[in-house]
């Protein structure tokens, strides 16, 4: 009699379930919540691996770099996301890959340029290159008045990083020659902060010589983005560039280079008119995640909240990513097999270093 009682519920249970699926698979509020929580549980958050030779790890906002033997690196590009040098709470599903390709794509477009640190992309989300001495600063350059540089002119201050800025202008106008404004580069869970070549040489930070090839690797890397943006339809408005050295003694580029983290993009097509009319212009970059922020009270200021990241929040953003990839490349963006993504990057960076 049990044995039947708990058939019964069995069956009823069974029933149930398929009637509940079968409406959530034809009612698009719950189809998308389903949807969005197998994306969620595919992205990629804090990793914990032991390649071969593995000597150590460090985790940054968004990237992960484990040290291995050869004086080689493996940087998993997550995908975390942050602004105002805040991790925040969510992922956003294939922003890794979206970066990783993308700087993949700049680095080998600029080879010929400035050297640089890679040595191979073995999975979507992971770079391999050699381990460098970091530079403790980001080379900022901009080519337009906008961003932190017009946040902090419009308070009235006309000197950015040592750099003079003109009175008269307005948000997004050209400067007659891009000007580097350097920051610091910050440890995790603080802030960078800016900084001019007058304080770095006098602290020591970079010594002269080295800090003068920074600035024509800077200055190099900027004309050609601008170039490849250009040849989009683009206009490449400011970006940054982390530099090291090598165990050779030899300066190069490292990290991600023209990418939406790092980079802000106009289109070129009607950007005068706009100007003209002291309208916003379109951008490409992730500064749409700092307007959301910035229009919900957040800065990353001690004492602020951060917002909720909601599942449709969090598709936007993604969409938003996606997108910027194809403007950026030309390219239709693929998304990588996310079913086992974990085992994917184990077994692809096991793979690649075995192989050297």
């Amino acid at each position: 009699m049990l044995r039947e009682f708990l058939k019964q519920i069995s069956r009823s249970w069974h029933q149930y379930s398929i009637s509940f699926f079968n409406f959530a698979a034809h009612n698009n509020r719950f189809s998308n919540l389903f949807s969005n929580t197998r994306i969620m549980s595919a992205t990629i958050d804090d990793t914990q691996y032991n390649f071969p030779n593995q000597t150590g790890v460090y985790k940054g906002k968004v990237r992960e770099v484990y040290s291995t033997g050869k004086d080689l690196l493996v940087m998993i590009a997550t995908d975390r996301l942050s602004a105002f040098d805040v991790i925040l709470p969510k992922q956003i599903p294939f922003k890794g890959q979206i970066l990783n390709q993308i700087a993949a794509k700049m680095l080998k477009a600029t080879e010929d340029l400035v050297p640089n640190w890679v040595l191979g992309t073995p999975d979507p989300n992971v770079t391999v290159g050699l381990a460098c001495e970091t530079y403790k600063v980001e080379m900022v350059i901009r080519g337009y008045l906008t961003g932190h540089a017009w946040r902090t002119y419009k308070t009235g201050e006309r000197l950015l990083c040592g750099v003079v800025l003109p009175d008269g202008m307005i948000e997004n106008q050209k400067f007659e020659t891009p000007i580097i404004t350097p920051s610091t580069k910050a440890d995790l869970g603080s802030h960078d902060e800016d900084i001019s070549r007058e304080a770095i040489l006098e602290r020591g930070i970079v010594s002269q010589k080295d800090y003068e090839q920074l600035e024509a690797y800077t200055r190099a890397l900027f004309e050609r983005g601008t170039e490849i943006a250009a040849q989009r339809g683009l206009i490449l408005v400011d970006t940054k560039y982390e530099f090291g050295k090598t165990s050779k003694g030899e300066i190069v580029v490292i990290d991600e280079i023209h990418t939406p983290d790092s980079s802000r993009y106009f289109y070129a097509d009607g950007y005068e008119a706009i100007q003209a009319k002291d309208q916003k212009q379109k951008q490409l970059s992730k500064e749409f995640v700092r307007e959301w922020l910035l229009a919900n009270n957040f800065q990353g200021k001690e004492g602020q909240e951060i917002p909720e990241m909601t599942a449709s929040k969090i598709e936007e953003i993604s969409n938003r990513y996606i997108e910027l990839y194809e403007q950026i490349t030309g390219e239709s963006f693929v998304k990588a097999p996310v079913a086992n993504v974990e085992e994917r990057i184990r077994t692809n960076v096991t793979n690649y270093l075995n192989s050297l």
